[in-house]
């Protein structure tokens, strides 16, 4: 459950490589315990805040406070408190899924009985206690998400981040994923932060999500309160070869505007991709829209 107690706080923060502007000017706030998701097209800033907020890059202006303590990234009583899981499968692909483990658990200084107990908590958690032994290149893609997600929780993290938790998961994968990244959010009691590019992961797992587009945040909200923004169902119209789209507030008024076409119409409830079109005038996965 999203408690009211502020976990991270973002003021004005700004990032820049070169001429090109890659955050620019975001403020936001992420609550202790919630499952947060920055939805947006690649390209539009996400992972650069992410390296921002755990101190992979250093912001050209703007604050970062976790729990109302200004972040720094010499510090290690923040870095402590985060387990970051990056967007591409950085693992020995020598060493077994237990061997992945230890080594990161003596990174962040567990020895002795107590990294053994994390090992076998982590891989009990994740389900790959049967692969403890099995070198990581022969790994499934899906196992090897979860054993990197895995290796991230193994110090007790207050705080996951994870860029693009699911990219390159097949479907079926995919969903199996939501599933464990909702069991660390409500048993491990761990505020999660995602970006991603899928609409669906933003309205399946988040409890707030920030729309990002060219390096600014551009709406944030539920799910639900945003797609009320533009209205809760839309027609699809069809005029020959092209596509627009009307939004109404309730179903009835949908029917009503329905009964006057003599069009192919498709009525159905609005998502976060049309929010997105209307916001943008473009589909998350790239061309203009119609609207």
């Amino acid at each position: 459950m999203t408690g009211h107690t502020i976990e991270i706080n973002v003021t004005g923060l700004t990032r820049s490589f070169g001429k090109t502007l890659a955050v620019n000017d975001i403020s936001f706030d992420v609550y202790q315990g919630e499952l947060f998701a920055f939805l947006g097209p690649n390209g539009a800033g996400k992972t650069t805040t992410i390296n921002l907020l755990t101190g992979l890059l250093t912001p050209d202006s703007g604050t970062i406070n976790y729990r109302g303590e200004r972040f720094e990234p010499a510090k290690l009583t923040v870095k402590q408190m985060i387990g970051v899981v990056p967007q591409h499968n950085n693992l020995d692909k020598e060493l077994t899924a237990a061997e992945n483990l230890r080594v990161h658990g003596v990174l962040f200084g567990l020895r002795g009985s107590e990294l053994e107990r994390c090992i076998d908590f982590c891989l009990d958690f994740a389900d790959l206690n049967e692969k403890r032994d099995t070198p990581a290149g022969k790994l499934s893609g899906g196992m090897k998400r979860k054993l990197v997600i895995a290796r991230a929780l193994l110090h007790q993290p207050k705080i996951l981040f994870l860029d693009e938790p699911t990219v390159g998961l097949d479907p079926h994968s995919r969903r199996r994923m939501w599933a464990f990244l909702r069991r660390i959010n409500l048993e491990q009691q761990c505020t999660v932060f995602l970006t991603t590019h899928y609409i669906e992961e933003a309205e399946s797992l988040a409890q707030r999500v920030m729309i990002m587009d060219n390096a600014k945040i551009i709406a944030a909200g539920t799910p639900e309160e945003l797609k009320q923004r533009v209205g809760q169902y839309v027609l699809d119209i069809y005029r020959d070869d092209d596509l627009e789209n009307e939004f109404f507030a309730d179903r009835a008024a949908a029917l009503k505007r329905l009964e006057q076409l003599d069009l192919s119409v498709r009525i159905r409830e609005t998502t976060l991709e049309d929010v997105f079109l209307q916001l943008t005038g473009k589909r998350i996965g790239g061309g203009k829209g119609n609207a």
